[in-house]
């Protein structure tokens, strides 16, 4: 599904989550989902830490009991109910060697500041300097970068139909500027995007790759539609960046392979698994074949709603979604020698059981390569619960995005990187948002919510970045593929931060002020480096060794 406008993450300061994990809670009557909108987040809290070895280590003992329960809500009661406070890591750290070690004290360092005046500008004057902080002097961020946890993919957003199209409108000369900004890995550096297969509710028209009634050998099976401007958008971006990694989703099957003949709503009907399995095979061939690999599959965008029949959707319950990739999907791309990865859910934080549920079917679980994550219902911190009970599986974050009618719109970016930072600090390696791009209207848009663009494209041909663009370019310009998060610990309030390693032995801390300005000291050892951060402000430190 999409990112939607009324959906409002809360936060809230979370406990270490005990071991009566057993409240799992209902949303309610299946409404439709909400794209992440210009989401509110009430971010005045502190990112709780574990400051033992033996909390870090702490494995859960209980066992989950079954729970498939219907969480279908509405992306505007979602946005209300969910929180994006992070969490405790409660798994053993990741631990991987690198070639050489990552960067501690006597290296250059350098600072990138986005408040209320400055866009990620270069600020002057940051050092190391020997020695330990006093309290008196400001916060306390100190950085363990011995302590490692989970690897990163990337960060991008979706190249919806509409982003596409609206993409592909744009003057030649304007839209490759635009690209270099954000794909090019000298700039933005956005290495991760999402594709639909068939039409979204971001789409100019409701379509499938296969709109002939009962056509299971797929005789008239087509990507002729995504010929016009999809597949010439992720071409131009890929030239941009060749390392541009590609989740595809489809928001419905054919409608005729649904029980009520429409990819509006309604469920997927068992008779079709086995055609299903080879339509998406086949979409994964033919997009190849035209000159874009698709790395990763899910099986169905946001499997527990329908939206209410509003726009393209299907429900899946988790027996028939099991059922399909176990003895259908996973057996044809093995067959067929397609190595495109099959991730599973696709949904919200608040069905973790579910996957839990699913996984203990081990012939499933050989062909799951990862799950994949929203944040509409639920709180962050269920991801780190499912981490605990399979910590071998990645987790990937794959769509969030702007309302086009909040009129923080382009002002929120420490919303969005508070958000971005409990997802990170609960074991996601990669982020995704929605729409790469819409008009200023937040068109085309087919489906109920007013979801914009990562950029919004105006009438006058302007582009107008959104807080989500400045809160994930603190991110994806600085953190690196292959990268791992370290360790950072803080008691300080209205203060977010989150560390990384690069494999080229650097160091990134991402902090986030909801407050007042504030005096932050890095600690490294017994190295500290003193960082201003504003008032309602972003600050990306990197440094490396000389």
């Amino acid at each position: 599904m999409m990112v939607s406008p009324g959906r409002k993450f809360t936060s809230q300061s979370l406990s270490v989550p005990s071991q009566d994990v057993a409240h799992y809670h209902r949303a309610g009557p299946a409404k439709a989902k909400i794209k992440v909108p210009g989401l509110q987040r009430d971010a005045n809290q502190n990112l709780p830490e574990l400051e033992s070895s033996e909390e870090k280590h702490m494995v859960k003992n209980e066992k989950i009991d079954e729970c498939k329960k219907d969480s279908a809500v509405g992306r505007r009661e979602f946005m209300a109910g969910a929180t994006t406070s992070a969490a405790l890591i409660l798994a053993a750290p990741y631990q991987r060697a690198f070639a050489r070690p990552f960067a501690a004290d006597g290296g250059r360092i350098a600072g990138y500041v986005t408040d209320a005046q400055r866009r990620h500008t270069a600020m002057d004057g940051l050092q190391w300097k020997s020695g330990t902080a006093s309290s008196a002097l400001g916060d306390l961020v100190r950085l363990d970068l011995s302590e490692r946890y989970q690897k990163i993919l990337g960060f991008g957003a979706a190249f919806t139909d509409a982003s596409c199209f609206v993409f592909s409108g744009m003057d030649p000369a304007a839209r490759q500027k635009l690209f270099v900004d954000l794909f090019s890995p000298q700039q933005m550096n956005l290495s991760f995007g999402r594709c639909c297969v068939g039409a979204s509710d971001y789409s100019r028209e409701v379509y499938s790759l296969d709109d002939t009634p009962g056509d299971v050998s797929l005789e008239h099976f087509s990507i002729a539609h995504d010929e016009q401007y999809i597949l010439p958008m992720l071409r131009e971006a890929r030239h941009v960046n060749p390392d541009l990694f590609l989740l595809a989703s489809p928001w419905s099957p054919p409608g005729w392979m649904k029980t009520y003949g429409s990819m509006l709503g309604g469920w997927m009907s068992e008779k079709y698994l086995a055609p299903y399995a080879e339509y998406l095979a086949r979409f994964l061939a033919d997009y190849k074949k035209a000159g874009v690999k698709v790395n990763a599959v899910t099986t169905q965008n946001e499997v527990e709603t329908d939206q209410d029949g509003r726009m393209p959707a299907c429900y899946w319950t988790p027996e028939m979604e099991q059922d399909f990739i176990r003895d259908h999907l996973g057996p044809v791309l093995r067959k067929k020698g397609i190595d495109t990865e099959i991730w599973l859910l696709d949904h919200n934080y608040n069905l973790w059981k579910r996957v839990d549920w699913q996984l203990r079917d081990a012939e499933l679980a050989r062909y799951v390569s990862a799950i994949a994550w929203h944040g509409y219902v639920g709180s962050v911190d269920m991801m780190s619960r499912l981490h605990e009970l399979h910590p071998q599986l990645p987790f990937y974050w794959t769509e969030g995005g702007p309302d086009i009618t909040d009129p923080n719109y382009a002002k929120n970016w420490t919303y969005w990187a508070g958000t971005f930072t409990g997802i990170l600090r609960n074991w996601c390696g990669a982020i995704i948002g929605w729409n790469l791009i819409l008009d200023e209207y937040g068109k085309p848009n087919i489906g109920p919510f007013p979801c914009g663009g990562l950029v919004t494209l105006r009438g006058d041909g302007q582009i107008v970045q959104s807080g989500q663009y400045w809160a994930m370019r603190h991110f994806s310009q600085h953190v690196q593929r292959g990268a791992v998060r370290l360790a950072s610990h803080s008691d300080a309030s209205e203060l977010n931060h989150v560390a990384f390693g690069n494999p080229d032995g650097s160091s990134v801390v991402v902090l986030t002020n909801t407050g007042e300005e504030r005096l932050v000291n890095l600690q490294v050892a017994n190295q500290i480096a003193q960082v201003r951060v504003p008032r309602n402000g972003i600050v990306t430190v990197t440094w490396q060794r000389m």
